[in-house]
């Protein structure tokens, strides 16, 4: 054992961990926001939980990640305490699949076909598909699975430059000096939880166990405490992450904790007690590579069932532990407080779901402001007024803090959906920002008219209602469009704009004509103008919106363009749409609607 070992040990945990940080990153960009939408079905059911979080853990191969992940939804308010508890049990059953992988290095047989099992024999195919895929696939989907392949490549190299540098290590007596102390299960826990926190990757402190195992060295009584340790260790990401967060967000932590350390109480009495009732065998014998993902898979199998039945007494420990000063009652869902969490990031699909169910929030406090604002101008209230400003605060914070959450999630390495899903939600954001300032000018006619006393004709204000029933329409189906992800409501929007810019035109002609005549008074006639004004702005914004669902769908941004296109090519369904729009909104004592050039009305 030299140097040159050392460095070589060292030199294949940086493969191994870099190799563990690609495959975890690649799997979850091919899953994307699915992830997110997969948690969103999270219920109180325990036995559904568990099987989110081993398919989750298993997808992106990090329990930290996961458990992360899930501190960050705790303090954003998304997801409850007890729901994460049956989450961090199927997460830690999740993450065992990677020492059975690890596990294959130990196979030994003369047959080829036995040996191609081996990692580091058939990594290399894997590696070079991989690097195939990267360079000539054209689908980002195929290079995400290339980065997989090579990603897995380089966790197996790691591994292997591990497993030659510890070799040396069995001939060594300082080594077997060190090792009689592991012995000694206290000291064999603190040894696999300081490994374990100080790499901050339970896959690969068990990835160094196995190397070790390799060389005939551990022993299954050494090993047993060890990887009981390297559980607990793995706790370190997820407390270090929760630093500065909410209490619950806290108490995600402690859950995953109290998991592993009441686990390894457990198993370890019932270990020594059977051992000294029935005198194992094995404790003293060389475990292999594939015992330890054996007693792996047993400890977090065992534990979880022991304790799932438990998890309300999971929680309310954490509770007790982690005690409430003052809570304040729905903070989470403050955005003053809290709106999207930095630890999210971890998770870019994660944090793109976030943003948008966010933006979802935004979008419905844009759309109820501007309702609200419509109704004082018949209705006037105070209160209502107060309330709308407050809300136009309330939707301009909004913008700000998802803007700038959703200029970090760009700069990370997005698959192709989420990328789209960044720039839909960056262009929309501020068309919802902007219905929310018009429902604030609104507010002020609604006040001018209030204080003066002004009123419309009755003419004038039957047209104004029927201007008005289509901008709350516009304004419901470019909001519910959004909700739902709706294209089909989509393509109603800039129909439906257009009519609104005639009816418009059509308003101020009439308007006029009521001047000459004598009808209304030039004070009427510029609050009528900032009416139709701000309504006529309040479809433009719709229809960006709209637009914006469509042309990212088909991935272009020629806004323009695609405006033309439908307008002027009498595409079936733009016109199907424009005329039921006419016919719902025609206006009293007109025989034809004024229409548009190059729109055929049937």
């Amino acid at each position: 054992m030299d140097i040159f070992s050392v460095i070589t040990l060292f030199g294949g945990l940086a493969f191994f961990l870099y190799g563990m940080h690609l495959l975890s990153t690649s799997l979850e960009k091919m899953v994307g926001g699915r992830l997110e939408r997969v948690l969103r079905s999270m219920t109180s059911n325990r036995f559904k939980s568990l099987l989110l979080g081993m398919g989750i853990t298993i997808a992106i191969q990090s329990s930290s990640a996961m458990t992360v992940m899930l501190v960050g939804l705790v303090n954003s308010g998304i997801m409850e305490l007890g729901q994460s508890v049956g989450v961090i049990m199927g997460s830690n059953i999740g993450t065992t699949i990677t020492a059975w992988i690890l596990s294959l290095s130990g196979i030994t047989s003369d047959n080829v076909f036995v040996q191609l099992l081996k990692p580091e024999n058939f990594s290399p195919i894997v590696a070079l598909i991989g690097i195939v895929l990267i360079m000539f696939a054209k689908s980002s989907k195929k290079k995400d699975i290339g980065s997989v392949c090579v990603g897995f490549a380089i966790l197996m190299t790691g591994m292997t430059l591990m497993s030659g540098a510890v070799k040396p290590l069995a001939d060594l007596p300082e080594f077997r000096e060190i090792l009689m102390m592991l012995n000694n299960p206290f000291v064999a826990i603190l040894a696999g939880t300081l490994i374990t926190a100080l790499i901050q990757s339970s896959a690969a402190s068990l990835g160094i166990l196995q190397s070790l195992a390799l060389t005939g060295s551990i022993s299954f009584q050494m090993a047993l405490p060890i990887i009981m340790g390297q559980n607990i260790g793995t706790c370190i990401t997820a407390l270090l992450s929760s630093i500065g967060t909410s209490k619950n967000a806290k108490r995600v932590t402690a859950v995953h904790i109290y998991f592993n350390v009441i686990g390894t109480i457990i198993c370890l009495t019932l270990f020594y007690v059977a051992d000294s009732i029935f005198h194992f065998s094995f404790t003293n014998q060389p475990i292999s590579s594939v015992m330890i993902a054996v007693v792996h898979s047993a400890f977090n199998l065992i534990t979880t069932f022991i304790l799932l039945p438990f998890s309300k007494q999971l929680e309310k420990l954490a509770v007790i532990t982690i005690r409430d000063k003052k809570l304040k009652p729905n903070a989470a869902a403050d955005p003053h407080s809290v709106l999207l969490d930095e630890r999210l990031l971890l998770s870019p699909s994660f944090a793109i779901g976030e943003c948008r169910n966010t933006t979802m929030r935004m979008a419905d406090l844009a759309r109820r402001t501007l309702l609200d604002a419509i109704g004082l101008l018949t209705h006037y209230d105070e209160k209502i007024a107060q309330q709308i400003e407050e809300n136009e605060e309330m939707v301009d914070l909004y913008e700000d803090k998802l803007g700038s959450y959703l200029v970090k999630i760009s700069s990370k390495n997005l698959s192709h959906a989420d990328s789209n899903d960044v720039s839909q939600l960056l262009h929309t954001i501020g068309d919802f920002e902007r219905i929310s300032d018009h429902a604030v000018n609104l507010l002020r006619v609604a006040r001018e008219l209030h204080d003066k006393n002004l009123k419309f004709s009755e003419k004038a204000q039957q047209e104004l209602e029927i201007f008005t029933k289509a901008v709350v329409e516009i304004l419901n189906i470019t909001t519910d469009a959004f909700d739902e992800n709706n294209l089909q409501l989509a393509y109603e929007v800039e129909p439906l704009e257009q009519v609104i810019d005639t009816l418009k035109v059509e308003l101020k002609n009439r308007h006029i004509r009521r001047l000459q005549d004598g009808k209304c008074t030039i004070e009427l006639g510029f609050v009528l103008s900032d009416i139709l004004n701000n309504y006529e702005r309040i479809s433009d914004h719709c229809s960006n919106i709209a637009v914006c669902m469509i042309q990212i769908k088909d991935s272009t941004m020629d806004t323009h363009g695609y405006l033309n296109e439908v307008k002027n090519s009498g595409e079936p369904r733009y016109t199907g749409y424009y005329n039921r729009f006419v016919d719902k909104y025609r206006l009293p004592e007109s025989n034809a609607q004024p229409v548009p050039e190059n729109i055929s009305v049937t």
